[in-house]
């Protein structure tokens, strides 16, 4: 309706009585209200785009002269007419995009910055910004530097229908300068800011109903009370067949005083349990006192003997270098090695009959080392607590598992029970009778590690010391409510696109840890600087798109350095992170996790390009994420066609008969990418794929998702 208004502004400049008439018509319809939630939808959302390149034909905006701090966004745009070069310059010629304005400009390319109008249509591409490797085999987590509206229409050409979980903690519209609207902070004064908030997350969260899959899945939503009620009457009507529930967390027992209000202490969650998902029963229902069990017990973990860490070489600690043999038929081990003094070569041991050595061999092939020594092995193994696991690919040699002390004296304390041994040697576990019966979570969560400060802003501290981030989640907050939705899906894959520091890919990865998990979590997040910061680069001279104010951006300065020092176990200048994990697993932060990640920022490619087969580098992470985000990436096709692990892409079709008989022989391959504009083509090849193999036709398919999504924006 606001947008509306704007509209018969500009007729009234040209025509008072039909303005007045419109606006009579305009007042009887809004009396009319329909049933349900009522709001105005601000169309078009429109959004920045610094750093991407001005190309003819682009929207753009004017940006303020350097050093200048803007009281409010210039929301003016402008169409690229063409670009000349004048004095080592590159200046734009401009038309205004007003139907009453036919005014014209020349701007240099600098001092302009690209915006999208949500409802016109994106093509996107993936550039990677660095990636973390520890996990072996494992699934790589994704983390994407992006605006989130863009990040989920991505996303569904990669993982529509295809999300198990999705957990987000949106802004909460409190009037604080923490989100923007088209470009502008919502104050708590704009009268419109419900409406703006709502248009705001109804465009996001239908994108993401049809991510979820139908089968089974959740969506987990938080929020304080400033929107509570409108959200839940706007989940309602988006998720009109699933089955909703509201929990209140405490977060802050102390209470956040305010003015002539009583003191808050708590959130809420939306659960929403979509097809045949529900609740996964716990050892916790995370209200009430446990009775005869300890709330932290957790199912039994076995850690991988292959130590991680920039300083885990066989040259640190040689005398934790030495074989271990199995029998790679019966996953059995055989017997320990002596470790192998530092000028001796691995070629010169040779394994017993029937056996193969497994040495810890970095996933670079660099030599590592073990967690224990020989002697320590020995003992596990004859007591059972050390076992062969699966093959890991990524280092071509067999996994070693073993207990650490802290299961030990579980199953020694018998709190664990041992049920007998394996044909592989290995001691069987299970939970003792009576000793950790499952129930059901509560709607109301009481529990000490939930509070945000001490286990949020104190946690991030350590992580990625002198960084600050505002009111960051619990960790254990997070990865209590996921445990409820996905602790029976050890291959789900968790999405936050409103990902902020990083809480859910690091609360997926402790849940990995737990029970040898392999989800995977795709978190979005935008680069955007924080206002206070903003003002000070701005006295700088800096702009949004200099390398030097990105540099301060959320994802840049807050969430990568985060999650990658979850998973490494070092701070960003290289220290070792100070203190424990606590509660349900407890052990050294600085220990890591044995997980993978990726970062990528999203582009803008243009249509002919990507059709014409020219953008396959911006192109082919989206291809290998909805594979899986598993085994090599095909990165080129120079040769005509490439098979990896999970997929295989096909731009050669006279190379076809090579291309299937690579298929044929990856078991693991789910898809094939075909690139032909030709149907007949394209069915020829169908035919002769593998069955374990599913078609995709590029660019056909990549084009015809955006070009459908693109007119969401206008809803």
């Amino acid at each position: 309706m606001s947008r509306l208004n704007d509209l018969i502004r500009q007729v009234g400049r040209k025509d008072e009585a039909l303005a007045a008439d419109l606006q009579r018509e305009v007042a009887a319809l809004a009396d009319r209200r329909s049933f349900g939630l009522n709001f105005e939808r601000h169309v078009p959302e429109v959004v920045e785009l610094p750093g991407r390149p001005i190309r003819r034909g682009d929207k753009v905006r004017i940006l303020p002269p350097r050093g200048e701090v803007p009281k409010k966004a210039d929301e003016k745009l402008w169409r690229v007419a063409s670009i000349t070069r004048t004095d080592e310059r590159r200046v734009a010629q401009l038309e205004s995009l007003r139907d009453d304005d036919d005014a014209t400009a020349e701007v240099a390319i600098e001092d302009l910055v690209v915006v999208a109008e949500f409802r016109d249509p994106i093509y996107p591409g993936l550039v990677s910004t660095g990636k973390v490797e520890r996990g072996g085999d494992k699934p790589f987590h994704t983390v994407i530097n992006a605006e989130n509206y863009h990040a989920l229409q991505a996303l569904l050409f990669t993982h529509r229908g295809k999300v198990d979980c999705i957990y987000i903690d949106p802004p909460y519209n409190t009037g604080a300068r923490d989100w923007k609207y088209n470009n502008d902070y919502v104050q708590a004064d704009d009268l419109y800011r419900h409406s703006k908030w709502l248009a705001f997350m109804e465009r996001r969260l239908l994108l993401a109903e049809e991510l979820l899959n139908p089968a089974g899945s959740a969506l987990i939503v938080t929020i304080d009370e400033k929107e509570v009620h409108r959200l839940g009457l706007m989940l309602e009507q988006i998720f009109p067949s699933s089955r909703a529930q509201m929990v209140s967390i405490v977060i802050s027992p102390l209470g956040q005083e305010r003015v002539r209000e009583l003191a808050r202490v708590e959130e809420y969650a939306f659960y929403l349990f979509v097809g045949t998902a529900g609740p996964a029963p716990v050892m916790d229902d995370l209200l009430n006192e446990p009775v005869g069990q300890r709330v932290e017990s957790a199912p039994v973990r076995w850690e991988r003997l292959i130590r991680g860490g920039g300083d885990a070489t066989r040259h640190r600690s040689p005398d934790l270098f030495y074989p271990v043999f199995i029998d790679p038929e019966r996953r059995r081990i055989v017997e320990v090695g002596e470790a192998l003094p530092l000028n001796a070569s691995r070629s010169s041991v040779r394994p017993p009959t029937g056996t193969v050595a497994v040495w810890p061999l970095r996933q670079s092939g660099d030599e590592g080392r073990w967690r224990c020594s020989p002697e320590y092995l020995r003992g596990l193994m004859e007591r059972g607590y050390a076992r062969v696991g699966d093959y890991d690919r990524a280092r071509d040699q067999w996994t070693i598992s073993y207990l650490g002390r802290a299961q030990i004296a579980r199953v020694e304390s018998g709190e664990i029970e041992t049920l007998g041994r394996a044909d592989s040697g290995e001691v069987l576990l299970g939970a003792a009778p009576g000793r950790t019966p499952l129930t059901s979570a509560k709607t109301v969560w009481n529990r000490p590690r939930h509070r945000a400060g001490e286990y949020g802003t104190s946690l991030n501290r350590a992580l990625i010391p002198g960084r600050t981030f505002p009111y960051p989640k619990s960790l254990y907050a997070v990865e209590d409510a996921l445990r409820i939705a996905v602790k029976d899906k050890p291959d789900a894959v968790v999405l936050d696109f409103f990902s902020g520091s990083g809480t859910t890919a690091h609360a997926v990865m402790r849940l990995n840890r737990q029970d040898d998990g392999r989800r995977t979590s795709i978190c979005v997040t935008n680069n955007e600087v924080a206002a206070d910061e903003q003002r000070r680069l701005r006295r700088e001279m800096l702009r949004p798109g200099d390398e030097d104010w990105e540099a301060w951006g959320i994802c840049d300065y807050i969430t990568k350095p985060r999650i990658a020092a979850a998973i490494t176990g070092r701070t960003p200048a290289g220290d070792p992170i100070e203190g424990h994990y606590k509660f349900t697993d407890e052990f050294p932060m600085a220990d890591g996790f044995e997980e993978n990640v990726e970062f990528f920022t999203l582009t803008y490619e243009a249509p002919l390009r990507v059709a014409s087969h020219r953008e396959f580098e911006r192109i082919a992470p989206l291809l290998w994420i909805r594979a899986g985000s598993r085994g090599r990436r095909i990165q080129d096709v120079r040769e005509g066609w490439d098979v990896a692990e999970a997929y295989g892409v096909l731009a050669d079709l006279d190379q076809v008969d090579k291309f299937l008989a690579a298929l044929d022989d990856q078991p693991d391959a789910t898809l094939a990418f075909i690139v032909t504009d030709e149907d007949r083509l394209f069915e020829s090849v169908v035919r002769d794929l593998p069955e374990h193999v599913q078609p995709v036709r590029l660019y056909e398919s990549y084009l015809r998702n955006f070009e459908i999504e693109s007119g969401r924006g206008a809803r």
